[in-house]
């Protein structure tokens, strides 16, 4: 295969498993891997974070480079990891808004609904991440690592009465 043809084939492979997988995985510099929402578009993937009730984008600044690794949604196995230069979109332009459009329509659960493209001019930040055209290769083991700290995930013991309760409902069913 020429170089050009490997360079078509890898862009093709990028830009079609990102649009499918509804989460990557992405580290920017001085930060782990995190993994985000996204849209593609125009040739770009899209985000958007750092501001109150969205996602966090540590490391993640105009100008600096990061690596994405794209999951299957099928299995969750990781398809391909492709290098990105990171692009902060100014509120108000052109590109802003045309990115806020597409990701409008992919945000679940958005607390102020047809307000949040203000929320977002106001206290987030929008990024475009293009794809540099370098691929990672595979590697040849788990990259698995720890789950990053949180504050959300606590672990508290059952309530003693939990499991007579769940008991109670197995046996109250009648039968026939």
């Amino acid at each position: 295969m020429t170089s050009a043809t490997s360079a078509l084939f890898d862009r093709a492979l990028i830009e079609e498993a990102t649009k499918k997988s509804g989460l990557v995985w992405v580290e920017g510099p001085g930060a782990p891997a995190r993994p985000l929402w996204h849209v593609w578009h125009e040739d770009a993937m899209c985000l958007v974070g750092d501001g109150p009730g969205e996602q966090p984008l540590p490391g993640l600044a105009d100008g600096v480079s990061a690596e994405v690794t794209v999951r299957s949604k099928d299995k969750g196995g990781r398809l391909v990891s492709w290098a990105a230069k990171v692009v902060e979109l100014p509120p108000g332009s052109e590109e802003w808004d045309a990115a806020v459009a597409v990701l409008k329509g992919k945000r679940l659960n958005a607390p102020d609904g047809e307000a949040m493209t203000e929320r977002w001019a106001r206290e987030c930040r929008v990024l475009r991440l293009e794809p540099t055209g370098a691929t990672a290769p595979l590697p040849d083991g788990s990259l698995a690592g720890p789950p990053l700290q949180t504050p959300v995930t606590t672990r508290r013991p059952l309530p003693a009465g939990l499991p007579r309760l769940l008991a109670g409902r197995r046996g109250s069913k009648k039968r026939r």
